[in-house]
């Protein structure tokens, strides 16, 4: 499958690949947008040239956009009825982007439209990296926590227990995300479970996207 990835580092961008290709069961072809990003806000600003750019001028099947919470908005069950939108959750928003972007925009290249894959690590993604060997990070522990006034762990302290450093080199960064996606590359249900709002969505997504390309496009 033909993908492009866009979060807010390399490092990210890295992780979600493998992640990305767990879930879908098959190789991911990367397409690189003609924009990088760095942190948020800058993925929301870049976004929809990136999607014009890869409707008019690849054949990529969908793009991948994965933002972290940070301390904003988890979303949930309740934001995916239809017509909901929370405007301080960044995956409605994110979604939102799509939407209004590709609206309007004629069928090119042999399709309607690149289709979106969008996640939300919460409240970072060394979170997801962390799952399958700290039980104390989910989704759940991080919104009761702060439910209830307090913080059960900093985004701080989680990049300090995946790096081993406050300061990790982007290369540094990129070897510690491998190496821990490695253990959810056939099985992504304790990713899914643990982090529903945000790793579901995306897992849902990209699975959406796979069932509705044309049959025999399929590559392992």
């Amino acid at each position: 499958m033909k993908l492009a990835l866009l979060s807010e580092s390399p490092a990210d961008e890295a992780g979600v690949r493998v992640l990305a290709e767990a879930v879908l069961g098959e190789r991911v072809q990367r397409v690189q947008p003609h924009l990088r990003a760095r942190g948020w806000p800058n993925v929301a600003q870049v976004l929809p040239p990136i999607i014009r750019h890869l409707h008019f001028r690849t054949d990529a099947d969908g793009l991948i956009v994965v933002v972290d919470s940070d301390d904003t908005v988890v979303h949930t069950t309740e934001h995916e009825a239809d017509g909901y939108f929370h405007p301080h959750c960044r995956l409605c928003q994110l979604r939102a982007v799509f939407r209004r972007t590709t609206r309007k925009l004629p069928p090119a290249r042999g399709r309607e439209r690149v289709l979106r894959c969008v996640g939300l690590a919460v409240p970072a993604i060394e979170a997801w990296y962390l799952c399958g060997r700290d039980a104390t990070v989910t989704e759940v522990a991080w919104t009761e926590g702060r439910e209830h006034g307090r913080q059960p762990y900093s985004r701080a302290e989680l990049k300090q227990r995946v790096y081993g450093t406050s300061r990790p080199s982007l290369q540094h960064e990129i070897d510690c995300a491998l190496r821990e996606v490695q253990r959810h590359r056939g099985d992504t249900r304790r990713l899914e479970a643990d982090f529903p709002g945000g790793f579901g969505a995306l897992a849902r997504d990209l699975r959406a996207m796979q069932q509705a390309r044309p049959s025999g496009q399929r590559t392992g």
